[in-house]
């Protein structure tokens, strides 16, 4: 078992940052809600927590709460934000609602010394987000860093590894936000740097054995990262007992089948290969709200493989390349996670199903998947794939989902991306797709009126999909997709650019 940091989860936009900053310094960490008990945190043998920080204000009558026993763990915990104040009024401080609010960059000046603040220097840069504040420090505790304002930005027990900031240090506007967290993990925690990709591929091939038996496993193969990735690594765990089944709905880009099945081929890995597009495309008929597409994609999605299972001897468990960012963004974590949208994979699923899930990708990142392929030999063609959404083009389609409209979107997607290969511009970039638009405008071509649809681009720079920020793909460069797009591609009169990072948006419009 590993080394393990829990984060409790009070609702901040900031939280799966946090979780990304103490991966990406190899140590293992999970995110639970503060409903979870006490004797449930110490069940997990958390070598050290975290408390986020949090929308609420800690006077509101239904703010979220933390167990006092929380505090004689005797385990290091770091507060941050709303974690901060939670400390410093279980500890006798005080906490000042609404009378100075910090938002944005502010520095901040050092009081006493600790071990948090090592190799920062006085003045560094940090990011505030709150309206209440400390105001008074606990008996206790000493203060450790001040504003530019003057507001406390940092305490430390006197006696206990039990710090709080009133900053961000996981966001990358606070310029030495990593050093902080590393101090915390190990010149505090002792943590020892035990997940690595190795470590993971190791134990899971265990974990996979142990947990299958002598029972089949059916695994819903995409052709994106994910999955293909997971296919390597069960059908290195039990071998034959892996049964991967190609599932088209309809929703693939141009291709895709025929590229997926002689991947699959060259890598030795035998792959069934079914035509559910009546099914799904009849089913999304007429539907254009986001939610109920995902919802209608998940239901068939199993029924499908529930009816492939039927022919396949002893089947036990449907595989799934489910990953830590779909569990978060679906709001899985507790009721003070904010549920951004439903993944096919978590929230579509139906509440009775005949074949057990197993998905050990659940905890890792989209980053730490490819590192995970790259342990596995996954050929590089594969591993740097940029995502493609589980349930296909139906949420790049916005509106009604119809072959026509799909077979557009299909020919735009190619001509993108075949200009991004061609120009070296695809390895650098996370993602980048087509949308067709609901809408039609005019325009002119051949000296003739047109009235056809509008595509959208969007390319954004990422490493796990949790944030991203927009491809600053040069204009000529964009002007000369467009040309190719409306040229080659019939039904299409107008391109526009997506210049929106994430958050305000999501990477998918849908």
């Amino acid at each position: 078992m590993h080394e393990l940091v829990l984060i409790v989860d009070f609702g901040s936009q900031y939280t799966q940052l946090i979780a990304r900053r103490i991966r990406e310094e190899n140590v293992y960490c999970e995110i639970i809600s503060p409903e979870l008990s006490i004797e449930e945190i110490k069940a997990k043998k958390p070598r050290a927590i975290i408390l986020s920080g949090g929308p609420n204000s800690i006077f509101e009558k239904d703010a979220p709460q933390i167990s006092s026993q929380l505090f004689d763990l005797a385990i290091p915990i770091l507060g941050i934000c709303y974690g901060l104040q939670l400390i410093a009024r279980h500890f006798g401080g005080e906490v000042e609602a609404d009378q100075s609010k910090e938002y944005g960059r502010q520095s901040i000046q050092f009081k006493n010394k600790s071990q948090i603040f090592s190799n920062v220097n006085s003045g560094s840069l940090v990011w505030m987000s709150h309206g209440d504040h400390v105001s008074k420090v606990p008996k206790t505790f000493l203060k450790l860093a001040v504003s530019n304002d003057g507001l406390i930005a940092g305490i430390a027990h006197q006696a206990k590894p039990i710090f709080g900031v009133q900053f961000h240090p996981e966001v990358n506007h606070t310029e030495d936000g990593q050093i902080i967290i590393s101090n915390f993990l190990f010149k505090i925690a002792s943590f020892s740097r035990d997940w690595t990709p190795a470590s993971f591929v190791d134990e899971e091939i265990i974990s996979i054995r142990n947990k299958v038996g002598k029972e089949n496993v059916i695994l819903g193969l995409s052709g994106g990262v994910d999955s293909s990735v997971l296919a390597f690594l069960l059908h290195r765990a039990i071998g034959e007992q892996l049964f991967p089944i190609f599932i088209n709905n309809g929703l693939l880009r141009k291709n895709e089948v025929d590229e997926v099945l002689k991947f699959f081929e060259k890598s030795h890995i035998n792959v069934i290969q079914r035509d559910y597009s009546k099914e799904f495309l009849t089913a999304l008929a007429g539907v254009s709200e986001p939610e109920q597409k995902r919802k209608i994609i998940g239901r068939i999605f199993i029924e499908a493989f529930e009816t492939e299972a039927k022919k396949i001897k002893n089947p036990g468990f449907l595989a799934q390349g489910t990953l830590y960012p779909d569990v978060i963004e679906s709001g899985a974590i507790g009721k003070y996670s904010v549920t951004i949208k439903s993944h096919h994979n978590v929230g579509g699923l139906p509440e009775k199903m005949s074949l057990k899930i197993l998905e050990p990708f659940r905890g890792l990142f989209k980053d730490e998947v490819r590192k995970v392929g790259k342990i596995l030999n996954v050929p590089d063609i594969m591993i740097k794939r940029h995502p493609f959404p589980g349930p296909g083009l139906a949420v790049r389609c916005l509106g009604e989902i119809l072959p026509e409209r799909l077979d557009i979107l299909r020919n735009v997607d190619q001509v993108f991306i075949a200009y991004l290969k061609k120009t070296g511009w695809y390895d650098k970039i996370w993602q980048a797709f087509a949308i067709i638009l609901p809408l039609q405008t005019v325009g002119v071509k051949g000296d003739q009126r047109s009235y056809e649809n509008v595509i959208a681009l969007r390319a954004v720079h990422s490493s796990d999909g949790m944030t991203a920020d927009w491809v600053r793909i040069p204009p000529e460069m964009l002007a000369e997709i467009s040309t190719q797009i409306i040229n080659k591609v019939p039904g299409v009169n107008r391109v526009v650019y997506d210049i929106t990072s994430k958050p305000p948006g999501t990477i998918e419009w849908e």
